[in-house]
């Protein structure tokens, strides 16, 4: 699959800072259709990525298909700023978000995902209501899981796992810290915004992301996952075959329905 990073010619992005994160607004050319803006987090394991890997994922098709805005902010990385730093630009996102009076929705890969559940606790604490939510095989335990220990799958790992875990929470990364910092911690999922993901059965994120739906549905949310039988990681974004072109068809109709329930 071709990786892009700038954005397709029916889109229109503008540049804004929403306090000091610069953040990039994707809406359609013809004019947005829906009142709802999407946080889209990119991923990168916390220590690497950028906001313009918007265009690679799932998130620029969701604005040229179904008229939605965007937002991907560009977040510092671990090696810049550790936790809390990430998550409280992706926070200081969605406040600005919240300003517009649209309905909103969180979203992201990996480690994006992780911080989009982040965001989605931290707004339910603070006040913000979003409306539903979109973790993609997200990086949400810093403590190796039956399917993060000894994971040598295609392009994460239990070695890189470690490693981003390590520089996000600087040091001891393997003890009990915030669910705002890793939200595998979380013991209150009540009041949650409903969700829905996908992951694959050989990679590290395979377990924490079941544990991560199971715990919403015995809060009394809604969740659904999907998962794919396969070893690599992002696999939706890196590879272009009949098991990536299934997974996004099938992420688009929840995408669909999930419009349907917040709008109605």
């Amino acid at each position: 699959m071709k990786i892009r990073l700038r954005p397709g010619k029916d889109i229109c992005v503008r540049k804004i800072r929403a306090g000091r994160v610069p953040v990039l607004v994707l809406t359609p050319k013809e004019g947005t259709k829906k009142n709802i803006s999407l946080l889209w987090i990119h991923g990168g394991g916390y220590i690497t990525g950028m906001k313009e890997m918007v265009y690679m994922g799932r998130a620029e098709e969701l604005v040229r298909k179904y008229g939605i805005t965007v937002y991907s902010p560009g977040y510092r990385l671990a090696w810049q700023k550790p936790y809390p730093a990430a998550v409280d630009d992706c926070y200081r996102t969605l406040e600005t978000m919240n300003e517009t009076g649209d309905i909103l929705m969180v979203g992201g890969e990996s480690a994006g995902g992780g911080l989009a559940a982040a965001v989605c606790m931290m707004a339910r604490d603070r006040g913000i209501l979003v409306s539903y939510q979109f973790p993609l095989y997200p990086m949400i335990s810093n403590i190796d899981t039956d399917s993060s220990r000894d994971n040598h799958g295609k392009v994460w790992n239990t070695r890189r796992n470690h490693a981003g875990w390590w520089m996000y929470l600087r040091g001891d990364s393997r003890r009990q810290v915030s669910p705002y910092a890793a939200p595998a911690w979380q013991t209150d999922y009540r009041g949650l915004p409903p969700c829905y993901t996908f992951v694959g059965d050989g990679e590290p994120f395979y377990q924490e992301t079941l544990s991560y739906v199971e715990n919403l549905r015995l809060a009394g949310v809604l969740a659904e996952v999907d998962v794919y039988h396969t070893n690599v990681h992002a696999f939706d974004m890196l590879r272009d075959d009949d098991l990536s072109r299934e997974a996004i068809r099938t992420f688009n109709r929840h995408f669909e329905e999930a419009m349907e329930f917040v709008l109605k």
